[in-house]
């Protein structure tokens, strides 16, 4: 059955897992906020979702409050002290899996810790379904299961508990399996008594941190003992009714906001036509020009981000280089990572836009045996150069693909939106977003329909124009002739993205979708 638009007023969540979003409106049901029901969204999903998310990677937030007011969180961490070429010596990369690709410090439990200033509910009601899944065990969905079986062979030999947890019976978890996580429902539990700051200054970070060391990990705890979140202003444009929001680098949060603002001057008057896709993918390949170059720690990267986002002649100069008719070649190399976004909006007012992610599936495969933590791999991004984009140094943040979109529309429609997909973070937003605020699609509808991708997702090497089946046939064969290298990857499939998205409008009626492609739910009262 086709999924539909959900309605509600009182409260809404949206999560790639639908247990998810039913632990999120339970705590706004108790009196929490969209923000609390986010950290509880959060903890569920690295209990139900660990192939895609994790309290041992990192969490960026876009929130808009009551009052107008929108602000953001980066529970973003930075390279190890040891994280030096020194370490690397004799590599040409970062290694994708193992001790040395765990290299940066886990964020998002700070950015729990930001977010929920203010809140009412005690830690432990936030947390309590998540531990409650840890420890009963909750069942395989075909898409977890296709995973584990895809990346057993190179995760169940890594050092730590990867094989116990996830291959306990000497083989990957298959649907309808349960997967249980003791140690991590401890760990979980262990918050709620320690409180959020011991996973890097308690005795929970002198166990993360011992258990790193066991294996073979740079970060220390000294490391985490440093880290702290951050909370710079997310970077914003205006377009035609709507100003829209985003975080800012080192996320791709910039390139999603150009992106949607080259195309905002560019006349594609009919939805899914050769007009509206072709300008997408050639304002994408505009924008990712920019962002490879310009798009860093900004501790390490100086660039006017925002400068170029409020000046509409620099604007209108970029938009005037996509020609409509042909496509710009583009053999560029692309990003990639795994990631769960899910959204929150409470009857107060507050929209929360929210993305986590341990980078690829299952991190870097290092599971901490005492803690039960899934270890990010999001260190692998950096390039082993002295200098230049990206280049590895300790203490400085990697690139982030993460990016929680918001727009705030002159009608005074709020909507927070967003996928999982590494590059096509920013190529599905734009598709579901102009779907949706331009052609007046609803917004269901606009996740469901066919979607495309420039470049790879989710282990694909290809840089090819990826299209699913559900376009026009024409479609297929006009992109064709303008250049680009078009790929059909048949029915709809995970490699879009799991997208999201809730409306909140003036009234204080809210809608809310969630993507076909993932296991998700939209739940609201």
């Amino acid at each position: 059955m086709a999924l539909v638009t959900v309605s509600g007023r009182n409260g809404m969540v949206t999560a790639p897992h639908a247990l998810a979003s039913e632990v999120g409106l339970s705590v706004l049901r108790d009196g929490g906020n969209a923000a609390e029901a986010c950290v509880a969204v959060a903890a569920c999903l690295a209990v139900v979702y660990p192939h895609m998310t994790g309290i041992g990677g990192d969490g960026f937030w876009v929130i808009r409050e009551p009052d107008g007011r929108v602000h953001g969180i980066h529970g973003c961490g930075g390279a190890a002290a040891k994280a030096d070429l020194s370490l690397y010596a004799g590599l040409e990369a970062v290694p994708t899996r193992g001790p040395l690709a765990a290299n940066t410090v886990a964020g998002t439990i700070s950015g729990w810790a930001a977010a929920l200033e203010g809140g009412t509910l005690p830690l432990s009601r936030l947390l309590r379904d998540a531990i409650a899944h840890a420890r009963a065990g909750v069942p395989v969905t075909a898409g977890g299961a296709g995973i584990a079986a895809a990346k057993g062979d190179e995760l169940r030999d890594q050092p730590g508990a990867y094989a116990a947890i996830f291959e306990p019976e000497g083989r990957p978890l298959v649907e309808g399996d349960l997967l249980r996580q003791p140690q991590l429902a401890d760990t979980l539990e262990r918050l709620t008594k320690e409180g959020l700051e011991s996973f890097y200054t308690g005795p929970l970070a002198a166990d993360i941190a011992a258990d790193l060391a066991a294996l073979g990990s740079p970060v220390s705890a000294a490391d985490l003992a440093a880290h702290v979140a951050t909370r710079p202003d997310p970077l914003h444009v205006g377009i035609g009714g709507a100003t829209l929001y985003n975080s800012a680098p080192p996320t791709q949060g910039f390139a999603s906001l150009l992106i949607l603002a080259l195309f905002d001057r560019l006349q594609a008057p009919q939805a899914d036509s050769f007009d509206h896709v072709h300008g997408l993918v050639e304002a994408t390949k505009q924008a990712f020009l920019i962002r490879d170059t310009h798009v860093g720690d900004p501790a390490f990267h100086a660039y006017d981000w925002q400068g170029l986002l409020d000046d509409p002649a620099a604007l209108n100069a970029l938009a005037a280089k996509i020609d409509p008719a042909r496509a710009l070649p583009w053999p560029q190399p692309p990003q990639y990572g795994d990631t769960c976004w899910f959204a929150a909006a409470d009857g107060e007012g507050r929209v929360v836009s929210c993305i986590q992610s341990t980078y690829h599936e299952f991190g870097s495969g290092l599971v901490l045996p005492k803690t039960g933590i899934t270890w990010q791999n999001r260190g692998s991004s950096f390039r082993l150069a002295e200098s230049g984009w990206n280049a590895l140094r300790p203490g400085r943040k990697p690139f982030h693909t993460l990016n929680p979109a918001l727009a705030c529309f002159d009608d005074g429609r709020i909507m927070a939106y967003g996928t999982m997909g590494g590059e096509g973070q920013p190529q599905t937003q734009a598709a579901l977003f102009t779907r949706y605020a331009r052609y007046g699609m609803d917004v269901q509808e606009a996740i469901s329909r066919a979607r495309w991708l420039l470049g790879r997702t989710w282990g694909d090497q290809s840089t090819t124009l990826k299209l699913e089946d559900g376009f026009d046939d024409a479609l297929y064969d006009a992109l064709a002739a303008a250049g680009h290298d078009v790929e059909r990857v048949g029915p709809l499939t995970a490699t879009m993205g799991h997208a999201g998205a809730i409306v909140r409008y003036a009234d204080g009626r809210l809608d809310g979708a969630t993507d076909p492609r993932s296991d998700g739910g939209v739940a609201t009262w």
